[in-house]
């Protein structure tokens, strides 16, 4: 396995995890990417979201990454979209030196990061990021979204502190970062699980993101289970959150996405 970093124009930095180039393998010589971006609320970047779930994807089969995007002098504004979106954007023009194939390209987020995660690919063209890009076009977009308890809405069940760590007292910031009201038709596929008594980020969060994906003709995937704290990750001993029934998420997950990007390894 190969270890690649990469710092960013902006300060964020990224970590890939590759698997090795092989004559014995031709066929999976280049691979589909998965980024991920942690959770902390915009605060921090947490480690539990990070490596463990990096393992997970990369044993699946992918060439993964995980981002360590700003999150330091709050209000942040636009600039861990600018990372993430930047992330992407690396990773597409970069394909070929990194073994990965630019047209599939998921993005992986948890908590805020998952909020960060449903940004670039629902506002994947807004002004700030893409003049900070230099792009116009979707060269910066996923191509699928997977969202683990994700912060979505600035409304009635927010995750306060996400918003205030994002957009401050901005209120018209607030209601560009709320992801149910921005989301349109055309974007990537979605993926989403959540817990029903999350304590911290309710679940109104992913059923009004779903809600709209459906309004909207967004093809998307929809798994609730019953209990589990919030940030639980892989739902394992190792990350402190052992949770053996929520944690089909991740073969949930991979088999969706295998059939999102026709790829499985058997």
């Amino acid at each position: 396995m190969q270890i690649y970093q990469k710092s960013l124009p902006g300060g964020a930095v990224l970590t890939g995890y590759l698997r090795e180039e092989t004559a014995e393998m031709p066929n999976f010589n280049i691979r589909p990417a998965v980024l991920i971006l942690p959770g902390g609320g915009y605060e921090h970047c947490s480690t539990r979201e990070a490596d463990p779930v990096a393992m997970q994807f990369l044993q699946a089969g992918y060439q993964v990454f995980v981002l360590c995007y700003t999150v330091a002098a709050a209000p942040l504004r636009w600039q861990p979209m600018i990372d993430a979106a930047g992330a992407i954007l690396h990773l597409r023009r970069n394909a070929a030196a990194l073994r990965i194939d630019p047209a599939r390209i998921a993005v992986c987020g948890f908590s805020a990061g998952g909020h960060l995660a449903g940004a670039t690919a629902i506002l994947w063209d807004a002004p700030p990021v893409q003049q900070a890009l230099g792009t116009t076009g979707t060269e910066a977009r996923p191509d699928a979204v997977i969202l683990a308890y994700p912060v979505v809405t600035a409304g009635e069940f927010a995750h306060r502190g996400s918003f205030d760590n994002l957009a401050g007292n901005d209120k018209d910031l607030r209601a560009v970062f709320s992801l149910e009201n921005q989301v349109k038709e055309g974007l990537p596929p979605f993926f989403l699980w959540h817990t029903v008594d999350d304590g911290t980020v309710p679940v109104q969060n992913s059923l009004l993101l779903a809600q709209a994906l459906t309004a909207h003709h967004v093809p998307y995937e929809l798994h609730l289970f019953a209990h589990g704290i919030h940030g639980s990750s892989t739902c394992t001993a190792e990350v402190n959150c052992s949770n053996p029934h929520a944690a089909a998420w991740i073969e949930l997950c991979t088999e969706w996405l295998a059939g999102i990007f026709q790829y499985s390894l058997r």
